[in-house]
């Protein structure tokens, strides 16, 4: 029970010092605007009577007053859309959760079903060799597509070996090689893997894809 009231008491003590102390970033723009009137009022008051503040001035002061308002305005206007815009990337990114994504990587996980793997192109390619290799870093089969476009690709291994008999399910890696015109083309292996959670940070929205790590969106090479 002491611990109970100890706390309370210790709450009502922060809430209490809070409420007293003065508010952080209170400024406003009634606080500014009073600020140049009584200025401006005290110029008008103290001025030299053979000498007085001349329309055109006085008017350039008045409209100082007006663009400093606008700015702060704007400037306003400017962070709530901001706000605005990071809620909504906030929720559109958390509709991905649950996904399965593409990003650069080596790894090809061999379940029942089959595994899921891809790769990247930075141009077409008449031919595109995919070898797989198991945990002791030796071939135990290839993959080969023909006329593939720029960009990124995803395959479906159906767990078969290079002799037709199935492979043990478990972790395996790729490698992958293309070729236009018996020229090497730019390739990268893809790695499949689930979108599990999303990470808002202040650099923006990151997500962690199952056991591979966190990845930025445009770390995410296609979406399936």
């Amino acid at each position: 029970m002491s611990t109970v009231n100890s706390t309370e008491h210790t709450a009502a003590s922060v809430l209490a010092g809070l409420q007293r102390g003065t508010p952080l970033n209170q400024k406003t723009e009634e606080s500014e605007q009073s600020r140049f009137l009584t200025l401006l009022t005290t110029q008008l008051r103290n001025q030299d009577p053979m000498n007085p503040l001349e329309n055109a001035e006085l008017t350039s002061q008045l409209a100082q007053m007006s663009t400093v308002e606008g700015i702060e305005r704007l400037n306003k206007l400017v962070q709530s859309l901001m706000a605005a815009q990071e809620e909504s990337d906030g929720l559109n990114a958390a509709t991905l959760i649950g996904s399965g994504v593409l990003v650069e990587g080596k790894g090809l996980v061999l379940t029942e079903a089959g595994a899921v793997g891809g790769f990247e192109l930075d141009g077409k390619a008449d031919k595109v060799t995919v070898t797989i290799r198991d945990g002791a870093g030796l071939p135990v089969t290839t993959l080969e597509f023909d006329d593939v476009a720029a960009g990124s690709h995803n395959y479906v291994w159906d767990g078969k070996l290079a002799d037709g008999t199935a492979a043990a399910a478990g972790a395996y890696t790729t490698s992958v090689e293309a070729v236009v015109n018996g020229e090497k083309v730019s390739a990268r292996t893809l790695e499949f893997g689930p979108v599990t959670s999303v990470l808002r940070g202040p650099n923006g929205t990151d997500f962690q894809v199952g056991s591979l790590g966190v990845f930025k969106f445009s770390d995410i090479k296609q979406i399936l």
